[in-house]
Protein backbone atom coordinates (compact mmCIF):
# COMPACT_ATOMS: atom_id res chain seq x y z
CA UNK A 1 0.00 0.00 0.00
CA UNK A 2 1.22 3.10 -1.32
CA UNK A 3 0.95 6.06 1.12
CA UNK A 4 1.11 9.82 -0.05
CA UNK A 5 0.76 12.86 2.45
CA UNK A 6 -0.62 16.18 0.60
CA UNK A 7 -0.15 19.74 1.54
CA UNK A 8 -3.54 20.30 0.62
CA UNK A 9 -6.55 18.66 -0.82
CA UNK A 10 -5.65 20.44 -4.49
CA UNK A 11 -2.19 18.79 -4.33
CA UNK A 12 -3.47 15.31 -3.58
CA UNK A 13 -5.78 16.29 -6.46
CA UNK A 14 -2.69 16.78 -8.36
CA UNK A 15 -0.65 13.95 -7.11
CA UNK A 16 -3.06 11.50 -8.33
CA UNK A 17 -3.10 12.66 -11.75
CA UNK A 18 0.01 12.68 -12.27
CA UNK A 19 0.27 9.14 -10.41
CA UNK A 20 -2.51 8.43 -12.86
CA UNK A 21 -0.85 9.53 -16.43
CA UNK A 22 2.35 7.10 -15.56
CA UNK A 23 0.14 4.06 -15.03
CA UNK A 24 -1.69 4.86 -17.85
CA UNK A 25 1.92 5.22 -19.73
CA UNK A 26 3.09 1.91 -18.52
CA UNK A 27 -0.55 0.42 -20.04
CA UNK A 28 -3.03 0.41 -17.52
CA UNK A 29 -6.32 1.02 -18.71
CA UNK A 30 -7.84 4.52 -17.53
CA UNK A 31 -11.02 2.55 -16.92
CA UNK A 32 -9.27 0.39 -14.29
CA UNK A 33 -8.40 3.31 -12.38
CA UNK A 34 -10.66 3.85 -9.40
CA UNK A 35 -11.25 7.08 -7.08
CA UNK A 36 -12.47 6.31 -3.80
CA UNK A 37 -13.86 8.67 -0.92
CA UNK A 38 -16.04 8.76 2.29
CA UNK A 39 -18.23 11.60 1.26
CA UNK A 40 -19.99 12.86 -2.13
CA UNK A 41 -18.43 16.77 -1.54
CA UNK A 42 -14.90 15.50 -1.70
CA UNK A 43 -15.36 14.82 -5.47
CA UNK A 44 -15.36 18.39 -6.09
CA UNK A 45 -11.93 18.96 -5.98
CA UNK A 46 -10.82 15.56 -8.46
CA UNK A 47 -13.36 16.26 -11.10
CA UNK A 48 -11.91 20.25 -11.36
CA UNK A 49 -8.59 18.72 -11.64
CA UNK A 50 -9.29 15.72 -14.04
CA UNK A 51 -11.24 18.32 -15.78
CA UNK A 52 -8.30 20.97 -16.01
CA UNK A 53 -6.20 17.84 -17.25
CA UNK A 54 -8.11 16.96 -19.80
CA UNK A 55 -8.96 13.62 -18.45
CA UNK A 56 -11.93 11.46 -19.45
CA UNK A 57 -13.50 10.42 -15.49
CA UNK A 58 -17.23 8.89 -14.68
CA UNK A 59 -18.83 9.32 -12.01
CA UNK A 60 -19.59 5.63 -11.04
CA UNK A 61 -23.58 5.63 -9.24
CA UNK A 62 -24.05 9.13 -8.87
CA UNK A 63 -23.87 12.50 -10.59
CA UNK A 64 -21.28 15.04 -10.93
CA UNK A 65 -20.59 17.96 -8.53
CA UNK A 66 -22.20 20.40 -10.79
CA UNK A 67 -25.00 18.07 -12.18
CA UNK A 68 -26.12 17.97 -8.64
CA UNK A 69 -29.73 19.17 -7.62
CA UNK A 70 -29.15 21.00 -4.98
CA UNK A 71 -25.99 22.40 -6.28
CA UNK A 72 -28.50 23.75 -9.94
CA UNK A 73 -30.62 24.79 -7.16
CA UNK A 74 -28.10 27.02 -5.89
CA UNK A 75 -26.34 27.96 -9.06
CA UNK A 76 -30.33 29.05 -9.86
CA UNK A 77 -30.37 31.51 -7.25
CA UNK A 78 -27.24 32.64 -8.03
CA UNK A 79 -27.74 33.32 -12.07
CA UNK A 80 -31.22 35.22 -10.82
CA UNK A 81 -29.09 37.67 -8.81
CA UNK A 82 -26.78 38.17 -11.59
CA UNK A 83 -29.59 38.37 -14.46
CA UNK A 84 -32.94 38.34 -12.77
CA UNK A 85 -34.13 38.14 -16.67
CA UNK A 86 -33.35 34.22 -16.75
CA UNK A 87 -36.69 32.48 -16.92
CA UNK A 88 -34.93 29.18 -16.92
CA UNK A 89 -32.94 29.75 -13.51
CA UNK A 90 -36.43 31.72 -12.59
CA UNK A 91 -38.61 28.10 -13.11
CA UNK A 92 -36.00 25.79 -11.25
CA UNK A 93 -36.49 28.02 -8.13
CA UNK A 94 -39.64 29.85 -8.37
CA UNK A 95 -40.91 26.87 -6.28
CA UNK A 96 -38.04 25.68 -4.65
CA UNK A 97 -37.94 25.32 -1.72
CA UNK A 98 -42.02 24.41 -2.13
CA UNK A 99 -43.78 28.64 -1.69
CA UNK A 100 -46.82 27.62 -2.57
CA UNK A 101 -47.05 28.28 -6.29
CA UNK A 102 -48.62 25.48 -8.50
CA UNK A 103 -48.46 24.47 -11.91
CA UNK A 104 -51.64 26.41 -12.88
CA UNK A 105 -49.80 29.68 -11.24
CA UNK A 106 -46.48 29.61 -13.34
CA UNK A 107 -49.01 28.96 -16.39
CA UNK A 108 -50.90 32.26 -15.76
CA UNK A 109 -47.28 33.79 -15.41
CA UNK A 110 -45.88 32.52 -18.87
CA UNK A 111 -49.31 33.59 -20.76
CA UNK A 112 -48.80 36.82 -19.57
CA UNK A 113 -45.05 36.99 -20.29
CA UNK A 114 -45.86 35.98 -23.69
CA UNK A 115 -48.75 38.30 -24.23
CA UNK A 116 -46.72 41.30 -22.87
CA UNK A 117 -45.52 44.19 -24.40
CA UNK A 118 -48.25 43.81 -27.25
CA UNK A 119 -47.08 40.09 -28.18
CA UNK A 120 -43.20 40.99 -28.08
CA UNK A 121 -43.18 39.39 -24.75
CA UNK A 122 -40.79 40.07 -21.42
CA UNK A 123 -38.80 37.82 -18.96
CA UNK A 124 -40.93 35.86 -16.07
CA UNK A 125 -39.14 38.26 -14.06
CA UNK A 126 -41.20 41.37 -15.38
CA UNK A 127 -44.37 39.38 -15.44
CA UNK A 128 -45.08 38.85 -12.03
CA UNK A 129 -46.31 42.37 -11.96
CA UNK A 130 -49.49 41.68 -13.67
CA UNK A 131 -50.64 39.19 -12.07
CA UNK A 132 -53.25 39.39 -9.32
CA UNK A 133 -55.06 37.40 -6.64
CA UNK A 134 -52.91 34.38 -4.28
CA UNK A 135 -50.77 33.51 -7.82
CA UNK A 136 -49.52 37.33 -8.46
CA UNK A 137 -48.92 37.68 -4.10
CA UNK A 138 -46.89 34.77 -4.23
CA UNK A 139 -44.63 35.30 -6.87
CA UNK A 140 -44.47 38.73 -6.03
CA UNK A 141 -43.14 37.62 -2.65
CA UNK A 142 -40.75 35.64 -4.91
CA UNK A 143 -39.65 38.26 -6.90
CA UNK A 144 -39.17 40.70 -3.82
CA UNK A 145 -37.07 38.03 -1.92
CA UNK A 146 -34.50 37.69 -4.87
CA UNK A 147 -34.40 41.51 -5.64
CA UNK A 148 -33.86 42.23 -1.59
CA UNK A 149 -31.40 39.47 -1.64
CA UNK A 150 -29.31 41.19 -4.61
CA UNK A 151 -29.07 44.34 -2.66
CA UNK A 152 -28.05 42.34 0.37
CA UNK A 153 -25.12 41.36 -1.65
CA UNK A 154 -23.75 44.35 -3.35
CA UNK A 155 -19.91 44.92 -1.74
CA UNK A 156 -19.76 40.95 -0.57
CA UNK A 157 -17.16 38.81 -1.79
CA UNK A 158 -18.35 35.52 -3.91
CA UNK A 159 -17.88 33.56 -0.78
CA UNK A 160 -20.15 35.89 1.06
CA UNK A 161 -22.50 36.07 -1.40
CA UNK A 162 -23.39 32.24 -1.78
CA UNK A 163 -23.20 31.82 2.48
CA UNK A 164 -26.21 34.47 1.94
CA UNK A 165 -27.93 32.82 -0.92
CA UNK A 166 -27.47 29.24 0.75
CA UNK A 167 -28.62 30.72 4.28
CA UNK A 168 -31.65 32.91 2.85
CA UNK A 169 -33.03 30.95 -0.06
CA UNK A 170 -34.14 28.15 2.11
CA UNK A 171 -32.18 25.93 0.94
CA UNK A 172 -29.96 24.90 3.13
CA UNK A 173 -33.22 24.49 5.69
CA UNK A 174 -35.12 22.87 3.51
CA UNK A 175 -32.50 20.02 3.45
CA UNK A 176 -31.69 19.97 7.17
CA UNK A 177 -35.57 18.32 7.01
CA UNK A 178 -34.69 16.16 4.71
CA UNK A 179 -33.70 12.26 6.04
CA UNK A 180 -31.13 12.21 3.85
CA UNK A 181 -30.00 15.77 3.24
CA UNK A 182 -26.83 15.73 5.59
CA UNK A 183 -25.16 14.73 1.93
CA UNK A 184 -26.80 17.73 0.07
CA UNK A 185 -25.73 20.38 2.77
CA UNK A 186 -21.93 18.94 2.46
CA UNK A 187 -22.35 19.43 -1.01
CA UNK A 188 -23.75 23.11 -0.77
CA UNK A 189 -21.01 23.67 1.88
CA UNK A 190 -18.89 22.29 -0.95
CA UNK A 191 -20.13 25.25 -3.16
CA UNK A 192 -18.40 27.91 -1.18
CA UNK A 193 -15.33 26.33 -1.36
CA UNK A 194 -15.29 26.40 -4.97
CA UNK A 195 -15.83 29.53 -4.93
CA UNK A 196 -12.93 30.59 -3.01
CA UNK A 197 -10.57 28.34 -4.52
CA UNK A 198 -11.61 29.85 -8.09
CA UNK A 199 -11.57 33.55 -6.84
CA UNK A 200 -8.29 32.79 -5.52
CA UNK A 201 -6.63 30.70 -8.57
CA UNK A 202 -8.20 33.35 -11.00
CA UNK A 203 -6.72 36.06 -9.60
CA UNK A 204 -9.89 38.22 -8.80
CA UNK A 205 -8.19 39.07 -5.37
CA UNK A 206 -9.52 37.32 -1.82
CA UNK A 207 -12.19 40.54 -1.23
CA UNK A 208 -13.00 41.10 -5.05
CA UNK A 209 -16.91 42.17 -4.94
CA UNK A 210 -18.35 39.46 -6.45
CA UNK A 211 -21.15 41.41 -8.36
CA UNK A 212 -20.79 43.52 -11.69
CA UNK A 213 -17.83 46.17 -10.72
CA UNK A 214 -18.55 50.05 -10.59
CA UNK A 215 -16.85 52.42 -12.73
CA UNK A 216 -14.22 52.97 -9.61
CA UNK A 217 -13.39 49.57 -9.47
CA UNK A 218 -13.36 48.69 -12.83
CA UNK A 219 -9.54 49.67 -13.65
CA UNK A 220 -8.28 47.56 -10.81
CA UNK A 221 -10.31 44.54 -11.63
CA UNK A 222 -9.11 45.03 -14.93
CA UNK A 223 -5.61 44.97 -14.04
CA UNK A 224 -6.10 41.57 -11.94
CA UNK A 225 -8.27 39.76 -15.06
CA UNK A 226 -7.18 41.38 -18.21
CA UNK A 227 -8.73 44.17 -20.89
CA UNK A 228 -12.20 45.18 -20.05
CA UNK A 229 -14.95 44.58 -23.24
CA UNK A 230 -15.91 47.39 -25.34
CA UNK A 231 -18.22 49.21 -22.75
CA UNK A 232 -15.75 49.15 -19.71
CA UNK A 233 -16.84 46.24 -18.03
CA UNK A 234 -15.48 43.58 -16.67
CA UNK A 235 -16.78 40.14 -16.10
CA UNK A 236 -17.59 40.05 -12.18
CA UNK A 237 -16.07 37.23 -10.03
CA UNK A 238 -20.44 35.82 -9.61
CA UNK A 239 -20.15 36.14 -13.44
CA UNK A 240 -16.94 34.26 -14.16
CA UNK A 241 -18.00 31.88 -11.44
CA UNK A 242 -20.93 31.00 -12.59
CA UNK A 243 -19.67 30.29 -16.55
CA UNK A 244 -16.93 28.23 -15.21
CA UNK A 245 -19.69 26.16 -13.47
CA UNK A 246 -21.66 25.64 -16.53
CA UNK A 247 -18.22 24.64 -18.19
CA UNK A 248 -17.98 21.83 -15.86
CA UNK A 249 -21.42 20.58 -15.83
CA UNK A 250 -21.26 20.26 -19.85
CA UNK A 251 -21.28 17.51 -21.68
CA UNK A 252 -17.79 16.30 -20.72
CA UNK A 253 -18.49 13.27 -18.26
CA UNK A 254 -17.34 9.95 -19.95
CA UNK A 255 -20.28 7.54 -21.21
CA UNK A 256 -20.50 4.22 -19.71
CA UNK A 257 -17.97 1.91 -21.34
CA UNK A 258 -15.90 4.26 -22.00
CA UNK A 259 -12.29 4.21 -21.10
CA UNK A 260 -12.22 6.92 -18.15
CA UNK A 261 -11.37 7.26 -14.54
CA UNK A 262 -13.61 5.73 -11.95
CA UNK A 263 -14.86 8.10 -9.15
CA UNK A 264 -17.30 6.94 -6.73
CA UNK A 265 -17.95 6.77 -2.68
CA UNK A 266 -16.63 3.79 -0.63
CA UNK A 267 -20.10 2.51 -0.58
CA UNK A 268 -20.88 2.65 -4.24
CA UNK A 269 -17.55 0.83 -4.75
CA UNK A 270 -19.34 -2.21 -2.80
CA UNK A 271 -19.31 -5.40 -5.44
CA UNK A 272 -16.85 -3.54 -7.53
CA UNK A 273 -12.91 -4.41 -8.41
CA UNK A 274 -10.28 -2.53 -9.85
CA UNK A 275 -6.47 -3.05 -11.08
CA UNK A 276 -5.74 0.78 -9.33
CA UNK A 277 -7.69 2.26 -6.42
CA UNK A 278 -6.91 5.62 -5.06
CA UNK A 279 -8.55 6.17 -1.46
CA UNK A 280 -8.72 9.54 -0.76
CA UNK A 281 -8.79 12.16 2.52
CA UNK A 282 -7.69 9.72 4.80
CA UNK A 283 -8.40 11.67 7.85
CA UNK A 284 -10.05 12.24 11.10
CA UNK A 285 -13.25 13.58 10.01
CA UNK A 286 -13.67 12.51 7.00
CA UNK A 287 -13.05 8.75 7.17
CA UNK A 288 -14.07 7.94 9.71
CA UNK A 289 -16.49 10.63 9.35
CA UNK A 290 -17.32 12.92 12.35
CA UNK A 291 -20.71 11.69 12.69
CA UNK A 292 -19.48 7.70 13.26
CA UNK A 293 -16.46 9.05 15.68
CA UNK A 294 -19.13 9.41 18.70
CA UNK A 295 -19.51 5.78 19.11
CA UNK A 296 -18.53 2.17 18.86
CA UNK A 297 -21.04 1.01 16.32
CA UNK A 298 -20.20 4.42 14.27
CA UNK A 299 -16.64 3.57 14.26
CA UNK A 300 -16.86 -0.29 13.54
CA UNK A 301 -19.03 0.67 10.38
CA UNK A 302 -16.44 3.22 9.32
CA UNK A 303 -13.73 0.26 9.86
CA UNK A 304 -16.02 -2.07 7.95
CA UNK A 305 -16.09 0.68 4.95
CA UNK A 306 -12.28 0.75 5.20
CA UNK A 307 -11.77 -2.82 4.79
CA UNK A 308 -14.14 -2.35 1.42
CA UNK A 309 -12.30 0.12 0.35
CA UNK A 310 -8.70 -1.59 0.36
CA UNK A 311 -10.35 -5.05 -1.05
CA UNK A 312 -11.66 -3.00 -4.36
CA UNK A 313 -7.95 -3.06 -5.28
CA UNK A 314 -6.54 -6.12 -8.00
CA UNK A 315 -2.91 -5.08 -8.47
CA UNK A 316 -2.53 -1.44 -6.86
CA UNK A 317 -3.47 0.70 -4.24
CA UNK A 318 -2.78 4.05 -2.73
CA UNK A 319 -3.71 5.86 0.31
CA UNK A 320 -3.86 9.64 0.66
CA UNK A 321 -4.33 12.34 3.76
CA UNK A 322 -4.14 15.88 3.11
CA UNK A 323 -2.89 18.18 5.84
CA UNK A 324 -5.37 21.03 4.74
CA UNK A 325 -8.60 21.07 3.18
CA UNK A 326 -11.24 23.75 2.22
CA UNK A 327 -14.22 24.17 4.73
CA UNK A 328 -17.03 26.67 4.73
CA UNK A 329 -14.73 28.56 2.30
CA UNK A 330 -11.25 28.28 4.75
CA UNK A 331 -8.42 26.37 5.01
CA UNK A 332 -8.81 24.26 7.78
CA UNK A 333 -5.97 21.84 9.52
CA UNK A 334 -6.68 18.06 9.75
CA UNK A 335 -4.95 15.26 11.32
CA UNK A 336 -4.85 11.85 9.74
CA UNK A 337 -7.14 8.83 10.03
CA UNK A 338 -6.61 6.38 12.87
CA UNK A 339 -6.68 3.69 10.56
CA UNK A 340 -2.86 4.17 9.18
CA UNK A 341 -2.29 3.19 12.82
CA UNK A 342 -4.20 -0.03 12.55
CA UNK A 343 -2.66 -0.96 9.16
CA UNK A 344 0.80 -3.69 9.78
CA UNK A 345 3.42 -0.69 9.07
CA UNK A 346 5.38 -3.25 6.91
CA UNK A 347 2.71 -2.98 4.38
CA UNK A 348 3.20 0.36 4.23
CA UNK A 349 5.20 2.14 1.67
CA UNK A 350 5.37 6.08 2.04
CA UNK A 351 5.93 7.57 -1.03
CA UNK A 352 5.82 11.80 0.15
CA UNK A 353 8.43 13.93 -1.36
CA UNK A 354 10.67 14.99 1.28
CA UNK A 355 10.65 18.69 0.81
CA UNK A 356 6.68 19.41 1.26
CA UNK A 357 4.92 22.49 2.22
CA UNK A 358 4.84 22.81 5.57
CA UNK A 359 8.54 21.95 6.74
CA UNK A 360 11.24 19.45 7.05
CA UNK A 361 9.96 16.32 4.79
CA UNK A 362 7.05 13.68 6.37
CA UNK A 363 8.47 10.76 7.17
CA UNK A 364 6.63 7.57 8.28
CA UNK A 365 5.70 7.68 11.50
CA UNK A 366 8.22 5.85 14.31
CA UNK A 367 6.72 4.22 17.30
CA UNK A 368 6.02 6.99 18.84
CA UNK A 369 3.58 8.05 16.59
CA UNK A 370 0.68 7.25 18.90
CA UNK A 371 2.49 9.22 21.54
CA UNK A 372 3.43 12.43 19.22
CA UNK A 373 -0.20 11.82 18.67
CA UNK A 374 -1.99 13.31 21.96
CA UNK A 375 -0.10 16.25 21.53
CA UNK A 376 -0.40 17.60 18.76
CA UNK A 377 -4.00 19.17 19.61
CA UNK A 378 -2.11 22.42 21.31
CA UNK A 379 -0.03 22.23 18.60
CA UNK A 380 -2.67 22.68 15.97
CA UNK A 381 -4.05 25.53 17.96
CA UNK A 382 -1.50 27.64 17.88
CA UNK A 383 -0.68 27.14 14.33
CA UNK A 384 1.32 24.30 14.28
CA UNK A 385 1.25 22.60 10.70
CA UNK A 386 4.23 20.63 10.08
CA UNK A 387 4.54 16.82 9.94
CA UNK A 388 3.61 14.41 12.38
CA UNK A 389 6.15 15.08 15.45
CA UNK A 390 8.35 17.44 13.66
CA UNK A 391 8.93 20.86 13.24
CA UNK A 392 6.76 22.99 11.20
CA UNK A 393 9.73 24.58 9.17
CA UNK A 394 13.46 24.69 9.22
CA UNK A 395 14.53 27.51 11.39
CA UNK A 396 14.56 30.37 9.51
CA UNK A 397 17.43 32.72 9.50
CA UNK A 398 17.81 35.80 11.07
CA UNK A 399 15.84 38.45 9.76
CA UNK A 400 17.08 42.01 10.48
CA UNK A 401 15.18 44.84 11.41
CA UNK A 402 16.30 46.69 8.45
CA UNK A 403 15.13 43.98 6.04
CA UNK A 404 11.76 43.94 7.71
CA UNK A 405 11.76 47.61 7.48
CA UNK A 406 12.84 47.97 3.81
CA UNK A 407 9.98 45.32 2.76
CA UNK A 408 7.16 46.00 4.33
CA UNK A 409 6.95 42.88 6.17
CA UNK A 410 7.95 40.62 8.85
CA UNK A 411 8.50 37.02 10.09
CA UNK A 412 5.21 35.65 10.63
CA UNK A 413 3.11 38.00 8.70
CA UNK A 414 -0.28 36.79 6.51
CA UNK A 415 0.09 37.95 3.36
CA UNK A 416 -2.03 37.01 0.21
CA UNK A 417 -0.49 36.86 -3.30
CA UNK A 418 -3.29 36.49 -6.49
CA UNK A 419 -2.49 33.32 -7.86
CA UNK A 420 -1.58 31.44 -4.12
CA UNK A 421 -3.70 32.94 -2.08
CA UNK A 422 -3.00 33.65 1.53
CA UNK A 423 0.30 32.28 3.39
CA UNK A 424 2.37 33.03 6.69
CA UNK A 425 6.25 34.84 5.52
CA UNK A 426 8.69 32.29 7.36
CA UNK A 427 11.69 34.22 6.30
CA UNK A 428 13.39 37.34 4.12
CA UNK A 429 16.56 37.92 2.92
CA UNK A 430 18.64 40.60 0.46
CA UNK A 431 17.89 44.06 0.06
CA UNK A 432 15.90 45.97 -2.92
CA UNK A 433 15.46 44.51 -6.27
CA UNK A 434 17.25 41.53 -4.88
CA UNK A 435 14.87 40.98 -2.37
CA UNK A 436 13.55 37.84 -1.33
CA UNK A 437 10.72 35.88 0.88
CA UNK A 438 10.04 32.62 2.17
CA UNK A 439 6.32 31.94 2.36
CA UNK A 440 4.20 28.81 3.28
CA UNK A 441 0.91 28.67 1.34
CA UNK A 442 -1.32 26.24 2.81
CA UNK A 443 -3.02 25.51 -1.01
CA UNK A 444 0.50 25.63 -2.40
CA UNK A 445 3.38 24.61 -0.06
CA UNK A 446 6.64 26.82 0.25
CA UNK A 447 7.84 29.56 -1.88
CA UNK A 448 10.09 32.04 -2.90
CA UNK A 449 9.06 34.83 -4.34
CA UNK A 450 11.12 37.91 -5.22
CA UNK A 451 9.39 41.18 -4.00
CA UNK A 452 10.72 43.41 -6.69
CA UNK A 453 7.73 41.22 -9.23
CA UNK A 454 5.31 39.76 -6.55
CA UNK A 455 2.05 41.65 -5.52
CA UNK A 456 1.70 40.71 -1.85
CA UNK A 457 -1.06 42.39 0.60
CA UNK A 458 -1.06 42.00 4.34
CA UNK A 459 -3.46 40.36 5.75
CA UNK A 460 -5.07 42.18 8.84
Amino acid sequence: MRVYEATSDFAEAQWMIDEMKQLVREGMSQKEIAVLYRSNAQSRVIETTLFNAGLPYRVYGGLRFFERAEIKHALAYLRLLENPNDDTSFLRVVNFPPRGIGARSLEQLQDAARAANAGKGCSLHDAVSTLGGKAGANLGAFVAKIDVLREQTQGLTLREIIELVLQHSGLVEHYQAEREGADRIENLEELVNAAESFVSIEGFGRDAEAMKATEQTTAVVSAEQGAPDESGEVMSPLAAFLTHAALEAGDNQAQEGQDAIQLMTVHASKGLEFDCVFITGLEEGLFPHENSMSDFDGLEEERRLMYVAITRARKRLYLSHSQTRMLHGQTRYHIRSRFFDELPEETLKWITPKNQGFGTGFAPPSAGYNRQREGWSEGWKSGYSGGYGRDAASSPAPVSKAQEAATGLKLGMRVFHNKFGEGTVLTLEGSGDDARAQINFPRHGIKWLALSVAKLTPVT
